[in-house]
């Protein structure tokens, strides 16, 4: 069976079109990319401006054309935080399904981070025993724990590298003095998360599983001996810190020249180095791995799992 996961991030509407079959692992075929930031359509009063809804409903159309032209049976579409938390939301997400001619399952936060601890177990195994998950997307930061297939503990917070970027590193470059006025909203912001997730168990994993921080590995992590691709990159702490005040100086233009920093990231790293930092000493974790798997691999999972027992 042909699945396809549609991804409505706030930074990109992602396609993953994948082989399926039940009890089997997903063999990926196709991944279409349309790169949206949604954040900077966003309005005063919260709402998506036309114009972003236009760009957002153009991007889903074509995801559906390829989706069609990959000879796709099932296709799974979830919207994350921009959409879910637009004040004009409902309006968008009646238009996004009107696109797509089906409907859209809009994830709580929660949500994405179960789906993404579910990819990440599976990736890592069952013997990896606790893992503890940072994902930065564009609008939050979903960070969760656990020893099982689903997670103990998850939370979701308003910290992703889009939002915050807008909220605070308005200036290209933008300084380093604004990068620590957001270093200290991230730091309030996950005190109280922090007290909760330092009470569970000592974790034997810590990873990161979201396009920024692999960025952010490419760019300040090393590989393990004798490994090959992002899984076998290591980010350290204290490497990703050294970097920020250099990311802070640079403009955006230039940074798309560094290792690992695409041009739809360029903007929107700092914000995602100081954010990933800022969690990792609030956790106090040195360093962290990288999953190559994340949200639309675990849509894929659960889906392909209900197949398995239905």
């Amino acid at each position: 069976m042909r699945l396809g996961v549609l991804d409505i991030g706030s930074n990109t509407v992602h396609l993953l079109v994948a082989d399926a079959r039940p009890g089997g692992r997903p063999h990926a075929q196709t991944s279409e990319r349309t790169v949206l930031r949604l954040m900077r359509y966003l309005a005063p009063d919260g709402s998506i401006t036309e114009e972003g809804v236009t760009a957002l409903v153009d991007a889903v159309s074509r995801a559906r054309e390829v989706a069609a032209k990959e000879n796709v049976d099932e296709l799974l579409a979830t919207a994350t935080s921009a959409v879910r938390e637009a004040t004009n939301g409902a309006e968008v997400i009646a238009r996004i399904e009107a696109a797509l001619g089906q409907e859209l399952q809009v994830l709580g936060g929660e949500s994405e981070a179960r789906f993404t601890f579910l990819a990440v177990r599976r990736w890592f195994g069952w013997s990896a025993g606790e893992i503890l998950l940072f994902d930065i997307g564009g609008g939050s930061l979903e960070i969760a724990a656990g020893a099982d297939e689903l997670p103990k503990v998850a939370a979701s917070l308003p910290l992703g590298a889009g939002r915050t970027t807008v909220q605070f590193l308005g200036e290209d470059p933008p300084g380093e003095d604004a990068v620590e006025v957001l270093r200290e909203h991230a730091r309030d912001v996950l005190a109280p998360v922090a007290e909760q997730f330092l009470a569970e168990p000592r974790p034997d994993h810590v990873v990161g599983s979201s396009k920024a921080i692999r960025s952010l590995a490419k760019l300040a992590g090393y590989a393990v001996p004798g490994s090959s691709g992002i899984e076998g990159m290591l980010l350290p702490r204290a490497a990703l810190g050294s970097w920020i005040p250099r990311l802070a100086r640079i403009p955006a233009s230039a940074r798309q020249e560094l290792p690992g920093i695409t041009p739809d990231r360029t903007f929107q790293i700092v914000a995602g180095a100081v954010v990933l930092h800022t969690a990792m000493t609030a956790l106090k974790v040195d360093e962290l791995e990288v999953s190559p798997w994340a949200l639309r691999e675990g849509v894929l999972l659960r889906y392909i799992e209900s197949m398995s027992w239905g």
